[in-house]
């Protein structure tokens, strides 16, 4: 059956390609992996034992390292999942080796209005079912651990309150004397759940929990999350777990999870988590799925050790970051590469024609609502004007000392003079550009992209950090905003300012990274300024610390750890085929 993607839904192309697709233990073979090296799951999706991979192949030089971002999207997104694996496939036609590592989607925006982010059309990742139902069970494992530091913290609340210092003392544990208003870490579930975002938890007598103020996360916003992306071994994780501050003692003093000697059980839920999920494209080239996508936060990365592994098995291997490049590539430059020590090849900026028109001031599509009218014809006026902001992201890849090239992530509708404008401007700003119709063609689509990217590959860059770690933190953050983002400058709330003193004095934690929180459906806080934004100032309103993920976190602007669920939810349209148990709908 001829595969057409304006015919036929993302998930029914998946179906079909699925009948076709290879085992894993094709992959393994071709992969070049020992039997104990593949845990399989089935058929057709495997852990891979990064442990024995890396020591089996350690001396064995890298490959090319790619990474793939974006443009500020649009709500509706500008596909990079769908970029990433048409540069895979497109690279398998041309007939390199290749890997690539993704991010395992959240159940939240699966349901919701999101969809799964496997790609799309003739550029997916499948078996679509598993990888936007569940998987392996990593993000399973992520809310035990989680959530098993929550009950930790409540019954110890519970219990010191229901004692006296005499009778506490007969269980010879410290009185830790948390205070229950200060109590940050929250619990966290795998969907959006608008009306979880402030509970109350403990009503009821003594013995059903002391009464307090709660909240829930989604699940892949999780300190835990991030940990598991920026992990580089089992012991790194187990050092990890244990620094996690989970609230305030009364004095003012941070509370860990070693602290309430919860750290240990925390990491055995994440054993098996730390080995990537092997999993491949339409056209059968092997994709690492590991780690998850909540860009702020938990960094948005595919994990440090899905790179590790690919960069081992293949000559090339395509990695990939979330949100625009001022938010998933920084967190990529200045997080992923500083922990891990690798240094990429090339960086990879999604460009649509569409996200484009909005920028250069067409109405904003929404989630859920048909698309504005205005975008059905050609307008390169507006397409000139918007590509203001690919060439910004264009200027904060060459900061890095790396290789651009854009992708023009390319519609059927788009016009010639549309992508020629895009062409010129982008050439002129020093990006490789490559048109790519992966979507519609597969790998065939995207052989001038593969191109591109193997030219970029060749080429000697610089790679080079932002900022280094003993420069302190206020000017970290004035720096990112400055230069990445384009501000003119950054203000605190007062209880930020406080913070940040207090962090900069404190040794240990001013050294722990930098992890920007704001919207990222614009390059300023505000997410209704669309292009490049000019005279404005970044409010930074809250700074978090996550010891474990190795990161203290200013956040500017109203971020929710928590999304809502739309009233016209994907949920809606998925089923199950009773005969033959299949899903359908996914998207």
């Amino acid at each position: 059956m001829a595969l057409d993607p304006t015919k036929m839904a993302d998930w029914q192309i998946a179906e079909e390609a699925e009948k076709t697709m290879k085992t894993v233990y094709q992959l393994r073979d071709e992969l070049g992996l020992k039997e104990e090296e593949l845990l399989p799951h089935g058929h057709y999706v495997a852990k891979v034992d990064f442990r024995k991979v890396l020591e089996r192949l350690k001396g064995r030089p890298d490959g090319k390292y790619i990474d793939v971002t974006a443009i500020t999207p649009t709500p509706l997104g500008e596909g990079k999942s769908t970029s990433s694996m048409g540069l895979v496939e497109g690279l398998g036609k041309r007939g390199k080796s290749v890997v690539a590592a993704i991010r395992q989607p959240s159940g939240g925006p699966t349901m919701n209005i999101k969809g799964s982010a496997a790609g799309g059309g003739l550029a997916q990742c499948i078996p679509l079912t598993p990888f936007s139902l569940g998987l392996t069970g990593d993000i399973n494992a992520i809310m035990n651990a989680h959530n098993l530091a929550m009950v930790a913290v409540t019954s110890r609340i519970q219990h010191e309150f229901n004692y006296d210092d005499a009778e506490w003392a007969k269980r010879g544990q410290p009185r830790l004397n948390i205070d229950p208003k200060r109590v940050e870490f929250g619990w966290i579930m795998d969907f959006c759940a608008q009306a979880l975002r402030n509970i109350i938890i403990g009503i009821g007598g003594k013995m059903d929990g002391f009464m307090m103020q709660s909240k829930f996360g989604i699940a892949v916003s999780s300190e835990i999350m991030a940990i598991l992306a920026v992990s580089t071994d089992l012991k790194d994780m187990r050092e990890r777990m244990g620094k996690i501050v989970v609230a305030t003692n009364k004095n003012g003093a941070p509370v860990t999870t070693a602290d309430l000697e919860v750290d240990g059980a925390m990491t055995a839920w994440m054993v098996e988590a730390l080995n990537p999920n092997l999993l491949q494209s339409v056209e059968g080239q092997p994709v690492f799925v590991h780690a998850g996508p909540f860009a702020n936060i938990a960094i948005g990365q595919s994990s440090i050790i899905a790179d590790r592994v690919g960069l081992k098995l293949g000559d090339y291997h395509v990695t990939e970051s979330g949100f625009g490049a001022d938010i998933g590539f920084e967190k990529f430059w200045n997080l992923k590469c500083r922990f891990s020590g690798l240094k990429p090849h090339c960086a990879v900026i999604v460009a649509t024609i569409r996200a484009l028109k909005c920028h250069g001031g067409a109405p904003v599509p929404r989630p859920g609502l048909p698309m504005p009218k205005e975008y059905e014809g050609e307008n390169v006026p507006w397409v000139e004007k918007g590509t203001e902001n690919l060439v910004h992201h264009i200027e904060t890849v060459k900061k890095a000392g790396i290789n651009p090239v854009v992708c023009i992530n390319s519609f059927y509708t788009d016009t010639k003079d549309e992508i020629a404008t895009v062409r010129r401007l982008a050439e002129a700003a020093g990006a490789r550009v490559a048109v790519s119709q992966h979507w519609l063609k597969g790998g065939d689509g995207a052989l001038e992209f593969a191109d591109a990217v193997v030219d970029a590959c060749e080429e000697k860059n610089e790679f080079r950090l932002l900022y280094e770690l003993d420069l302190p933190l206020r000017q970290r953050i004035e720096k990112i905003a400055r230069e990445v983002y384009g501000a003119d400058g950054v203000t605190y709330t007062a209880e930020a300012e406080e913070k940040a003193k207090k962090m900069e004095a404190d040794p240990e934690i001013s050294k722990l990274g930098t992890c920007m929180v704001k919207t990222h459906l614009s390059l300023s806080h505000d997410p209704n300024i669309k292009g490049v934004p000019k005279g404005w100032v970044l409010p930074v309103r809250d700074i978090l610390t996550y010891k474990g993920a190795g990161f203290v976190v200013p956040v500017a602007g109203a971020i929710s750890l928590m999304p809502g669920t739309s009233s016209n939810p994907a949920f809606r349209r998925v089923d199950v085929d009773v005969e033959t148990g299949k899903v359908k709908g996914l998207f």
